[in-house]
């Protein structure tokens, strides 16, 4: 297939916003906080450069340009950072610059989900939002460093009004027991068709590095809260299809199975990554660079063989496409890994050491 059939057919799109109102302690994305008045001004900028690139795209790019009816894009995914603290005119101008006619995703923060805010995704076409609730017991959200109480969660949820509503959970918080976690997922199963739920990692560059939290669980009582909770949220209906994700069958993400699926994608935004023409590529972590207009970054071919099977085994449905070598050696990995005829799947156990495991497999 050329690549304008591709794009025609496949095409999606992520957009990095840059910006936050606090960094939290456990987070290593790239985001800023800056206040008002040059929070306000690089927002403009930043949106005002967004907008120039997807206007731009592809040719800018060096793809060949586009056959009539390219666009729309197939699904789109703005995250960051929180993007719902985009000023309402930005956001809806950045909005009004993709066109998108499948999954339309946002990612907020409940502090910041407003009427306006509101309004604005709904005009702007946005059919998913993705929010960020981590837990509802109060000692663990301070932990975490979550602005708002739970009933500002609630009334974020409230006013989304939305149908298709993803909500992050995270596990293994410092003095986090199975029965405050029960409390969260219980909480995001009355609203949400389709659940994250992410083992906290103490990440290098973030505040819990420098400084880790007292009270964190070992990795035995990690892995204890991950199995439980996947065994919980099963029989609450959602099917697990990816390591850290759940949903009600037909709500799985459409835009992030792209990714596990090899799938390419354009990006957009400081710190995204894209995937266009066999290609992987980014932007550097440097909102300024992005501003002055500085090129992508090569990083070289992607879609081989060993990327292929590294995502696929993030998923429940597993790689079908193994070597016999491959097969060999999961066949010498009981409770970890399972073969069915020509497929390899993890088990949930086998999700927990997931990094180590594909090693084995492919190397």
């Amino acid at each position: 297939m050329c690549y304008t059939e591709w794009a025609m057919k496949n095409q999606s799109l992520y957009v990095h916003v840059p910006f936050c109102k606090a960094k939290c302690p456990y987070c290593d994305f790239y985001s800023l906080a800056i206040p008002p008045p040059r929070g306000s001004h690089l927002q403009a900028a930043y949106v005002n450069r967004c907008v120039e690139i997807l206007q731009e795209y592809p040719p800018a790019f060096g793809h060949p340009p586009l056959a009539e009816g390219g666009y729309p894009w197939r699904t789109a995914y703005i995250g960051g950072g929180t993007p719902s603290v985009l000023a309402p005119e930005l956001l809806a101008r950045l909005l009004g610059a993709i066109d998108c006619a499948g999954e339309f995703t946002i990612e907020c923060n409940p502090a910041s989900v407003t009427p306006e805010f509101c309004r604005t995704i709904a005009e702007g076409g946005i059919n998913r939002v993705s929010l960020g609730v981590q837990s509802v017991i109060p000692g663990e959200r301070r932990a975490l460093g979550r602005s708002g109480d739970i009933e500002t969660v609630t009334r974020a949820i409230e006013l989304l009004g939305a149908d298709n509503l993803s909500l992050d959970v995270m596990l293994g918080i410092p003095g986090q027991s199975r029965q405050n976690a029960e409390k969260t997922l219980e909480y995001c199963t009355r609203y949400a068709k389709h659940i994250s739920a992410y083992l906290l990692k103490i990440e290098p560059g973030t505040a819990y590095h420098t400084q880790p939290p007292p009270g964190l669980p070992d990795e035995d009582e990690q892995a204890d809260l991950y199995l439980f909770a996947c065994d919980w949220l099963e029989r609450h209906g959602f099917a697990q299809y990816e390591i850290s994700n759940f949903a009600i069958p037909g709500y799985e993400s459409r835009h992030n199975l792209n990714y596990w699926h090899c799938g390419e994608y354009f990006a957009v935004g400081p710190a995204a990554h894209g995937f266009t023409q066999g290609r992987r590529w980014h932007y550097e972590r440097d909102l300024d660079a992005f501003l002055r207009g500085d090129s992508p970054v090569d990083d070289g071919p992607g879609g081989d063989f060993e990327e292929r099977a590294m995502l696929a085994l993030r998923l429940n449905e597993g790689f079908s496409s193994p070597t016999t070598e491959m097969l060999a050696r999961a066949k010498q990995m009981p409770g970890l890994a399972e073969v069915n005829k020509n497929c390899i799947k993890l088990t949930r156990e086998g999700f927990l050491l997931s990094n180590a495991i594909i090693g084995k497999l492919l190397f």
